[in-house]
This record gives C-alpha cells, structure tokens and sequence, in this order.
C-alpha cells in the first residue's frame, strides 16, 4: 500500500517538538509560555533553515552516472538490486526485501504505544544502467514510500521498505574501491614474492636451479626475478581488468545521506513545502511572541 511519504525522521522530531511546546504554552502563563514560545522560534528557524538547505541541494545537485561518477560527494539515482549471498527478509511477512525499517505497537486504552522500532542496515545494489554501486543505508535519512499496516490483536505492525526494481535516489559519499596503480608497488611486489619463494627453498631449487647443484647462483636468481616480475604483471593485469567496487556511504561531518524512493525533483519539492510549513509556524510564533511583549 503506497501512503503520502512522511518528513525524515529529524524534520518529524522538530515538527512534534514544536506540537508539544505549543500544548505546553497554551497550559502556562508568564515567563514559562514565554520560555517555551522562545523554544518554539529557535526550533521553527532551524526546521526551516534545514529544509530550506536540503532543496536546494538536492535541486541544484546533478544526477551523476556511476561509471564515470566523480569520488566523493554526489548524487545517484537508479533502481535497487539485491546484494549477493543470504536474501534480506521482511520481519513482517517474510518476504525479500531491500531494507525495511519496522515499527510495532501495542494498544493501551485507545492510544497505540510504541513497542519496537527497528530497522535493517544491510546493503544492497543501485544499478542505473551505466553500471551497478553497493548502497550502505548506515546513518542515512531514509524517505521511503512504501508502508504497509498490519494489525494482529492488541498489536499494530507498521513496515516501510524497499523492494528489487525500485527506483532509488541516494545522496552521500561515493567511492570506488579495489583500483590499483600498477607502477607504485611492483617493485615492491616483486621483493614479497621473491622472499616467500625464498621462504620455500626447495621449491625454489626446483624452478631455478638449472645446472642440479643445489644452490641458486646470479644467473639462476636474475631469471628468477625476471619470473618473479612477469608474475606480478599477471596478477596486476586480472586485477585491472576486474570491474570496479563502487560503494555509496555516509560522507564525513554533518552532509546529508538521504536515500529515497522518489526522484529529486519530487524530492526537492517535498523539502521546499516543508520549509514553507516551518516558514509559517516561524511567523506564528514570532507574532505571538510580540504581541506577548508589547501587548
């Protein structure tokens, strides 16, 4: 079942926040409901400027192309692929998923309480057709869509989650790992392979020893280094030629990791009327605040 996408989870907290300091206000008088309007104003400014940011960012940022995407800060957007190895499972229904996140709650008079809230932090695969990254949902904002509501007696189970083929916008930290330069280490890859060939002498003996005298002399030990050196350009050349490992995580400091199943359009335009809501509530509580002190 598909539901309106609610804000991210800092947005909501900020936006319950404001509720709850509104109810307060309106129970107390004198400085209290002054103090709590002030909270209030700080928490509407920073809703605002934070959504405010988060649009523009998302708007101005171009979509890149994971074969040719720059390391570091960019945004992706494809359709999600399972990871390999042992399938991802829906706690709720047992079914495959891509991530989910789980919220149980138990019924107390007429009020539902949370239980649990739990939600998977495995990764899986975003391919957009130019090549595939693996996605790290680890201390991502996560704006899903997908909703599914079941209850069972005196217990309500709430799932949001990602399923294969769905369309998956990431922003973050992109690198590419596993790429060497061949010219940096050889020689210091020819010496390792050498000392564990070294290591081995018998077998050394074997390969090199040409003339049978049990011993390995300069002209046997430079072939051996020559073979030493083709051997490490073998193993540089397969690992060149293997396909890159591209990984999106959560960057550095404070830049946002957000993975959605919208597009950043639609994503940019979310955030915009959530700077809007704040924007009012801002004005709301800054005319109050006046009219309390001039009035």
């Amino acid at each position: 079942m598909l539901v309106a996408l609610r804000p991210d989870r800092t947005a909501g907290l900020v936006a319950g926040g404001l509720a709850g300091l509104g109810f307060i206000a309106l129970q107390s008088g004198g400085a209290v409901r002054l103090g709590m309007l002030g909270l209030m104003l700080a928490g509407a400014v920073f809703g605002w400027l934070r959504a405010l940011h988060h649009s523009r960012l998302i708007l101005d940022t171009p979509t890149s192309r994971i074969a040719s995407a720059a390391q570091g800060y960019v945004e992706l957007f494809g359709h999600g692929l399972p990871l390999g190895g042992t399938p991802l499972l829906s706690p709720l229904n047992g079914l495959p998923v891509l991530w989910y996140r789980l919220k149980t709650e138990r019924k107390s008079g007429d009020k539902w309480v949370v239980h649990s809230d739990d939600e998977s932090d495995a990764s899986f695969m975003l391919d957009d057709g130019s090549g595939q990254c693996a996605v790290d949902p680890e201390g991502a904002e996560m704006l899903i869509s997908r909703r599914d509501v079941t209850t069972r007696g005196d217990m309500r189970y709430t799932q949001w989650c990602l399923i294969a083929h769905d369309p998956i916008y990431v922003m973050g930290d992109f690198t590419t790992l596993g790429s060497i330069d061949v010219a940096h280490d050889t020689h210091r890859q020819v010496r390792e392979l050498l000392a564990e060939w070294k290591a081995g002498h018998a077998t050394l003996l074997e390969r090199f020893d040409l003339d049978g005298d049990g011993r390995i002399d300069i002209r046997e030990w430079e072939l051996a280094r020559a073979e030493a050196k083709r051997e490490v350009r073998r193993q540089q050349a397969e690992l060149h030629a293997a396909a890159d490992a591209h990984v999106m995580r959560q960057p550095d400091g404070r830049r946002l990791y957000l993975i959605s199943d919208l597009d950043p359009q639609q994503l940019g335009k979310r955030y915009q009327r959530w700077a809007a809501i704040f924007f009012v509530a801002l004005l709301a509580v800054a005319g109050t605040l006046l009219w309390l002190t001039t009035g």
